[in-house]
């Protein structure tokens, strides 16, 4: 089983209750839900989610996605996972709050590839 993932407010993720997620204000504009790989997350979290506080880290299951989840390149040409359709709850493996270190970075805890 394939391990993504997603970065949010938790307010957002809270709002969704047990109905599916539709993601964040930039997941609306781009059209889809935007996940990373385990690789992948130090760099998203840095450039998107620098300095911010309150947030979630949600672990997904790529494979009950469906063909919905497409991996396209990004940074670099790199692929990274994009949903285009709503994150089913049924989906999400676990949410943990991400935490904020002394020195103001987000420390990423050790996952699953």
């Amino acid at each position: 089983m394939a391990t993504i993932y997603k970065v949010c407010k938790w307010t957002a993720w809270r709002a969704a209750g047990l109905g599916p997620f539709r993601g964040s204000r930039a997941d609306e504009r781009d059209g889809f839900i935007h996940f990373s790989t385990a690789p992948q997350l130090a760099e998203t979290v840095v450039k998107h989610f620098a300095g911010a506080t309150g947030l979630v880290l949600l672990a997904v299951d790529a494979d009950a996605l469906g063909s919905a989840l497409r991996w396209e390149p990004s940074r670099g040409g790199k692929l990274f996972p994009h949903l285009y359709a709503a994150l089913p709850m049924t989906a999400v493996r676990w949410a943990r709050p991400l935490a904020v270190g002394g020195d103001g970075r987000h420390i990423i805890p050790e996952l699953a590839p």
